[in-house]
Formats: structure tokens, C-alpha cells, sequence
């Protein structure tokens, strides 16, 4: 088995409205219920907006801390599902899914090493 981050990307700015996030948020909890079921969710979780974000850096023997995001940009990743699935065919399966129930897209990334 191999562990896989799923990387929601999302654009920068307000939610859908009530009745549109309503539904994508009780499609992506079928899908996390049938992860679960299926033994493959790990975990996962939304993120706060990218202003929340905050960047250290090393500059010489100095450890700095920033506001903000790592890059500036019109996407971000807005949340993480970690999934342990046979193989990226299953993995891709999986992102699928979520493409469908929420009409963003999704970056599949393994992780090094296996379980």
C-alpha cells in the first residue's frame, strides 16, 4: 500500500454560497465515508486561506518568520486528504471523485517510501 496526499485547489476568495457548499460538503463526507469503510483514509482537513499562511526562512545564522503565503497566486491549496490505496490508479480514482463532487481540481502526490 501507498500513501498518497490529495491537494484540493481552490481560487482565492469567498466560499460558494450555503446552498452550493452545502452540497459539495455532504459528497466530500460520502466520499470520506466510503474511505473509511474501504480502509484507505488516513486523513483530512481543510486549510485556512493563504493570508493565514506564515513563511520561515534561514538568512545566515537568522531564522526569519512572515505573513503570508509561500508564493502569491489566484489558487491555493485549500485542503488535504491523505489516502493509503494499492497503487496512483487507485489514487486517481479517489481525486476523481472529489473533481466531481466539488468541481475543483486535485494534485495526486505520493509520498517517498511505502507503508
Amino acid at each position: 500500500m501507498k500513501l498518497y496526499a490529495l491537494n484540493m485547489i481552490q481560487p482565492v476568495g469567498d466560499p460558494p454560497p450555503p446552498e452550493v457548499l452545502d452540497k459539495v460538503m455532504a459528497e466530500i463526507a460520502e466520499i470520506r465515508h466510503d474511505l473509511q469503510r474501504e480502509e484507505s483514509w488516513v486523513f483530512g482537513r481543510g486549510f485556512h486561506g493563504p493570508e493565514a499562511s506564515t513563511m520561515v526562512r534561514c538568512r545566515g545564522d537568522e531564522v526569519v518568520a512572515t505573513d503570508g503565503p509561500w508564493t502569491e497566486g489566484k489558487e491555493h491549496i485549500g485542503g488535504i486528504t491523505i489516502i493509503q490505496v494499492e497503487d496512483l490508479d487507485a489514487a486517481l480514482k479517489v481525486a476523481a471523485r472529489f473533481c466531481k463532487a466539488t468541481g475543483l481540481p486535485m494534485e495526486v502526490r505520493p509520498f517517498q517510501g511505502e507503508v
